[in-house]
């Protein structure tokens, strides 16, 4: 945990950006009914029924202290889809001399997914790109690309959506729109408050 917050503290370097990435689902969901839409005194109704269309997964890495960030929606969440996604991170960071990753400890999150996907030769300078940073164990809520997520599912996609194109279409456009805002993250939470308010989870001495 200490580990992480040291890393939000370092100011902001362009050679070594600090970028937070996170994962998670979303369901394609089909309405069964046409919604009623809303008018003046009445708000929209959708009936509770619905047909599932599967499900995508969306990939957010977010560099909080410039406000940029890069979303793709794929189909699953195997190690190979993590490392189609990480040489997208590295791509929009070409000229960065190493790239601080904040990611949950998955077990597709290692450089053993690059060597599963890429030729060893180019696993290996991939991997060489990166300095990884993992969140403790039941410790995701220190990962701030998932705010960014809920910012994400709140303005974007907490609606009934049926396709994947469809989301991938909204999720360009949202975006596209936080970017062009520098929507930047303030992480205040330290490792001196953690040690007050986290105070049970460190380990105590017997005089």
């Amino acid at each position: 945990m200490e580990k992480v917050l040291e890393v939000y503290k370092r100011p902001y370097d362009a050679m070594y950006p600090v970028v937070c990435m996170d994962e998670s689902p979303k369901q394609l969901i089909r309405e069964t009914r046409i919604p009623i839409r809303a008018k003046p005194g009445s708000p929209a109704r959708y009936d509770y029924e619905y047909e599932r269309c599967g499900v995508c997964n969306v990939f957010m890495a977010v560099e909080p202290l410039a406000g940029n960030r890069l979303v793709t929606i794929t189909e699953r969440k195997a190690k190979t889809d993590w490392a189609y996604f990480i040489v997208q991170i590295a791509e929009r960071y070409v000229d960065a001399v190493k790239i601080v990753l904040v990611m949950d400890n998955l077990n597709t999150h290692t450089p053993g997914s690059f060597y599963e996907t890429y030729t060893p030769d180019i696993a290996k300078a991939l991997w060489d790109r990166f300095e990884f940073v993992y969140t403790p164990k039941h410790g995701s809520w220190l990962n701030m690309a998932e705010i960014e997520l809920n910012v994400l599912t709140k303005q974007c996609l907490d609606r009934r959506i049926d396709n994947i194109a469809k989301v991938k279409s909204e999720v360009s456009a949202w975006q596209n729109e936080r970017n062009n805002m520098d929507a930047t993250i303030n992480w205040q939470f330290t490792a001196a408050d953690a040690r007050v308010k986290l105070k049970r989870l460190y380990p105590t001495f017997d005089a």
